[in-house]
C-alpha cells in the first residue's frame, strides 16, 4: 500500500493557500508523490476562478470587502469562510492522474459517504433520488444541475451546476477544479458548512440540515474514506523549510501580486501564468 502525504493546515491568508496548492502540484509532479491536504481561512476571502475577469468581482457586493486571490484552477468564485477546503495532489504515474471525471467522482462519493457517516445525506447532481418512501431521501430535492442554452455562467461557483458537484436538500454544497502540470494533477474545492454574511445567497450543510458539523471532524471521516478508496494510506505530514520557502515565494511572486490576481491578457489568461 502506498503512503501519501495528509497535510492538516490552520488558517491562512488567500496567497499561502494557494501557494502551497501550487506547491502540492510541483511535488507530484517532480517527486511522483501523491498527498491531500485540508486547510482554512484567516479571513473570508474571495478566489476567482483562472479565467474570471477580476472586475467581475464589484457585481457581488457582498463580498466587495473581502480580500481577493485568483486560484491555479478554473471555474466560478468562491468566497471562503465556513467550510472545508481540501487540496488532493496526484502523481503522473497514478491511474486518476489522467482520468478527469474519475478523480471528480472519487473525491466527491468519498465525501457523499463520509457525510452519511455523520448523519448527512447527500448525493451527485445528476444522481436520480432513490424511490420508497422509507428512504431518508424522500424529502430531499433534487438539486437542478442543466443551466439553459446561452445563459451567462453565475459569477459565484456555488451558484453553478455541474453533474459531479455534491448537492443537500436540493443545494449544491461541495465543488471542485482541477490543474495538471507535466502530467500531475491537483484537485481542489470547497465543502461549504455554514452561511456566510459575505455570500447570504450560499447555505451551507449546517443550514439545511441542522446539524452542527465541525470541519476537523469531516476532515477525519472523509481522509479515511478518501484512504479506502485511492488505496493509500496518510503520513501526518508538515511542509519542510525548503517547501515552505518555495510556498512564501509563490505567495509573494503571484497570488499575492496585482499583477495575477487583477490582470488578464486579452486571451482571457491572467499574466504572470508561470509554469505552463
Amino acid at each position: 500500500m502506498s503512503i501519501w502525504r495528509l497535510l492538516l493546515d490552520g488558517a491562512h491568508d488567500g496567497p499561502w493557500n494557494m501557494a502551497v496548492d501550487e506547491l502540492l502540484l510541483e511535488l507530484a509532479a517532480d517527486r511522483f508523490a501523491g498527498a491531500l491536504r485540508f486547510y482554512k481561512w484567516r479571513q473570508p476571502t474571495l478566489s476567482l476562478g483562472y479565467f474570471q475577469r477580476y472586475e467581475d468581482r464589484w457585481q457581488h457586493p457582498a463580498s466587495a470587502q473581502c480580500p481577493a486571490v485568483r486560484r491555479l484552477s478554473g471555474g466560478g468564485a468562491i468566497v471562503h469562510d465556513h467550510e472545508i477546503t481540501y487540496s488532493l495532489a496526484i502523481a503522473p504515474n497514478h491511474p486518476l492522474s489522467a482520468d478527469r471525471d474519475g478523480l471528480y467522482r472519487l473525491a466527491h462519493r468519498s465525501l457523499i459517504a463520509a457525510l452519511r457517516r455523520l448523519g448527512v445525506f447527500a448525493t451527485f447532481c445528476d444522481q436520480a433520488q432513490p424511490s420508497g418512501s422509507a428512504s431518508p431521501w424522500q424529502s430531499v430535492p433534487q438539486c437542478s444541475c442543466a443551466k439553459q442554452r446561452g445563459d451567462k455562467e453565475p459569477f459565484l461557483c456555488f451558484e453553478r451546476r455541474a453533474p459531479m458537484d455534491v448537492a443537500c436538500a436540493g443545494h449544491k454544497v461541495a465543488g471542485s477544479a482541477q490543474r495538471r502540470r507535466r502530467g500531475a494533477v491537483m484537485q481542489h474545492g470547497s465543502v461549504i458548512l455554514r452561511r456566510s454574511a459575505a455570500a447570504p445567497e450560499i447555505a451551507g450543510l449546517n443550514d439545511l440540515t441542522g446539524k452542527n458539523l465541525e470541519a476537523d471532524e469531516l476532515a477525519d471521516r472523509w481522509a479515511g474514506e478518501l484512504a479506502s478508496a485511492l488505496g493509500v494510506s496518510w503520513e501526518h505530514s508538515a511542509l519542510s523549510a525548503s517547501e515552505a520557502a518555495r510556498a512564501a515565494e509563490l505567495a509573494q511572486c503571484r497570488y499575492g501580486a496585482a499583477a495575477w490576481t487583477e490582470s488578464r491578457l486579452a486571451t482571457g489568461q491572467p499574466r504572470q501564468a508561470l509554469g505552463q
